[in-house]
């Protein structure tokens, strides 16, 4: 028999690693070949308007909400209907970050009993370098664990997720505060710890 197509995935990256935009150019080659792959995201993500899905790229697409499609799933399961899978190619979920536990799983029982991949993007570590509850969960059970590159402004690659204000990284606050280019910025490790969140390239200094 053949290997089954339903694979739970995550892919994670800094802020600024084009993970929106990754997530929509997936749902866009689903289109492109006919078939059809569903975007949700967590009620807590607002920045772009209820059930909008939008990269700093401009790319954009509406979407549903986890919460709403999870109460579908659980409906359909206790009915025993499952006609609207039918139609249903891919599951991709953006804003992975703010799953939680149970939903992360709950996603991972649609994986298993309608064969479907979904395909989970977010950050991985929040402003203080902790994981953040839905990563946990998807680094614990997902089948395929992917990073989504993307670069300190020292040129390294960049793994962490600082909060600034006035300049200066933030080390204490809410896990969870929405924001952008001017809240938020992806450093190195070495930066991450020594609070820098700019300066020349290395290549530069060096030459």
């Amino acid at each position: 028999m053949g290997e089954s197509m339903g694979k739970l995935y995550f892919r994670y990256g800094a802020m600024g690693s084009s993970k929106t935009a990754n997530a929509l150019m997936v749902r866009y080659n689903y289109y492109e070949k006919g078939q059809n792959a569903i975007i949700l995201k967590p009620q807590t993500e607002n920045r772009d308007g209820e059930k909008t899905v939008k990269s700093r790229m401009g790319l954009s697409a509406e979407c549903t909400f986890v919460e709403e499609f999870l109460e579908t799933v659980q409906n359909e399961w206790l009915t025993g209907k499952s006609d609207s899978w039918k139609e249903l190619d891919c599951v991709i979920v953006d804003e992975a970050q703010f799953l939680t536990e149970e939903q992360v799983d709950m996603l991972a029982l649609v994986v298993d009993k309608y064969d479907l991949p979904v395909i989970c993007y977010g950050l991985r570590t929040d402003f203080t370098s902790h994981l953040f509850t839905g990563s946990k969960r998807l680094m614990e059970i997902a089948n395929y664990i992917e990073e989504v590159p993307t670069v300190c402004w020292c040129g390294r690659r960049a793994h962490f997720n600082a909060r600034v204000h006035n300049g200066k990284i933030v080390r204490s606050g809410e896990q969870i505060m929405m924001g952008g280019n001017e809240s938020y910025v992806s450093v190195c490790r070495r930066h991450f710890i020594s609070g820098e969140v700019s300066g020349p390239r290395e290549r530069d200094v060096e030459e």
